[in-house]
């Protein structure tokens, strides 16, 4: 490690692929150099594809090893305190940044430890829930929107309709119902390709199978694309609006509808809507 490089940290304590694509993102966007670790149980951490150049951690005591640490820059990814409330102290002269997604605030609101984490400053990642954007204004001292841009990577370019989803096997299988019975509804036949880290058991004879990370941009080929509602997918997908379709899925602490539904209609869903604030 350069002792001369910032260190910075990354907390993103989600067992998914989501946290690990936005921090690539964020990092890209903001330019941020120095040696990146990052704190995550997830499994997807595993792949260098994702993860390639970054230290991974998954402490069973994050405060500590946050302490041992004792990085210049934190960034806090999602969930404010951690997944569960867990993030209860952050080292001192340690910059803060949160990133704010929506979630499902009402949900959430109770794992708040009694003295939650401060932030220097929040970038607002999407439109929030209007009392999870009063609160992260009551811990923030900086406070402004964020538009993501990803680390540039060759087009996903297959014949007719492209789905992707990184979540369970029952969830995959799920979309690619979905996908069929949109064309049978259209009277269509088109060839189909399904983006994942792994062949789900049960995948209908007929559906094309391919992991590949990132699985954006679709190329000039792809007709439609098919997705759950996730942050990621929503976000990476907006340019090809009018071919996405969206089949959200319920989750503890994320709001996969509201975010479909805003997506849906563009009135919605701009975080321009959230002004900058200083303290």
């Amino acid at each position: 490690m350069n002792p001369l490089s910032p260190l910075i940290v990354c907390y993103a304590r989600g067992g998914g692929l989501g946290h690990l694509t936005r921090l690539r993102a964020v990092l890209h966007t903001l330019g941020w150099g120095g040696e990146v670790t990052v704190l995550s149980g997830s499994p997807f951490a595993a792949d260098a594809r994702i993860a390639g150049g970054w230290r991974v951690l998954a402490p069973s005591d994050p405060v500590r090893t946050l302490a041992e640490l004792e990085p210049d820059e934190l960034i806090v990814d999602a969930f404010p305190a951690g997944l569960k409330g867990e993030l209860t102290a952050v080292p001192a002269g340690t910059r803060v940044t949160h990133l704010a997604r929506l979630l499902r605030w009402d949900a959430y609101l109770p794992l708040l430890p009694a003295v939650p984490p401060r932030f220097d400053r929040t970038f607002v990642l999407e439109p929030l829930d209007p009392a999870h954007g009063s609160y992260l204004r009551s811990v923030s001292d900086e406070i402004a929107p964020l538009d993501l841009t990803d680390p540039p990577s060759a087009p996903i370019d297959v014949d007719g309709w492209l789905i992707v989803h990184g979540g369970p096997d029952a969830e995959i299988r799920e979309l690619v119902a979905y996908a069929r019975d949109m064309a049978a509804l259209e009277g269509v036949r088109p060839p189909m390709t399904l983006v994942s880290p792994r062949r789900p058991d049960g995948l209908p004879a007929g559906i094309a199978h391919r992991d590949a990370y990132p699985a954006c941009p679709p190329g000039p080929r792809v007709e439609r694309i098919v997705t759950a509602a996730g942050f990621n997918a929503v976000r990476q997908f907006a340019p090809w609006r009018d071919r996405h379709r969206m089949l959200p899925f319920p989750r503890a602490l994320d709001d996969q509808f509201t975010r479909a539904k805003r997506a849906r209609d563009p009135a919605l869903g701009s975080t321009s809507r959230f002004r900058s604030t200083s303290r």
